[in-house]
């Protein structure tokens, strides 16, 4: 009786959702999907924005005729989320926000990210897994992080993390509605901490749990973890 819709972050395939949909699919509804350039999605550079993003969500839950569904994302993909159940509060009745991006001011100088995205962009990647994952005895996560998202081109990736800059949600978050879930590893290199926290003190109806020791994907570091969240939030009394 219950579905929960995810995606991934700025080029993290459905597969970040892979070990807690293995777990929360005996007693969920899981449906996961690559965005647009990213995973085995394939789409013109122009199409790939915030907006067409968003429409892409509802195109999916409209194709497997969702009525209502809870709403999960990590990272960059949490600032689509966001939009979606702004958009449509009817159709996403909870929302799942794993170390959630809603806010990167436009660069006031060449961004040095993207600048290494062009000159090696394998390497890049390879030092955002190690990032992304900084967990001991993790080397077998890693080496998946890696092929994953080296399915991603070049110039897709890239355009995935320029058509974030100027984005800024913070003077709507309050308007959210729907029973959110707020999780973030504590050693989160990547997306600080208290952007999590700051959230939390916006939204109406938020549960905020921070996951020590856990770096930018706990959905791939601590499923089982992120799968207690998600069944203590939404199942239990």
């Amino acid at each position: 009786p219950r579905t929960i819709l995810a995606l991934g972050g700025w080029v993290g395939s459905w597969e970040l959702w892979t070990a807690p949909f293995t777990i929360l699919s005996q007693s969920w509804r899981t449906v996961a999907f690559d965005h647009r350039g990213c995973g085995a999605s394939i789409a013109p550079l122009d199409s790939i924005t915030v907006p067409t993003m968003v429409a892409d969500v509802l195109a999916v839950v409209d194709a497997l005729g969702i009525e209502q569904c809870v709403l999960a994302a990590e990272s960059a993909g949490v600032a689509i989320a966001l939009q979606a159940a702004l958009a449509h509060p009817d159709r996403f009745i909870g929302l799942i926000c794993v170390a959630g991006l809603y806010h990167r001011p436009i660069p006031l100088a060449p961004d040095p990210f993207v600048a290494s995205l062009r000159a090696n962009y394998r390497a890049t990647l390879a030092q955002f897994v190690d990032a992304c994952v900084p967990e001991p005895d993790s080397t077998a996560v890693r080496h998946w992080g890696r092929q994953i998202v080296n399915r991603t081109e070049q110039e897709a990736a890239i355009r995935l993390y320029e058509c974030m800059d100027g984005l800024d949600l913070r003077p709507f978050v309050s308007q959210i509605h729907q029973p959110t879930l707020i999780l973030h590893g504590t050693a989160d290199s990547i997306q600080p901490m208290q952007a999590s926290q700051w959230l939390a003190t916006q939204i109406p109806h938020n549960q905020l749990h921070l996951l020590p020791g856990a770096g930018h994907v706990p959905t791939i570091t601590r499923p089982q973890d992120v799968v207690r969240s998600i069944n203590e939030y939404f199942i239990e009394p």
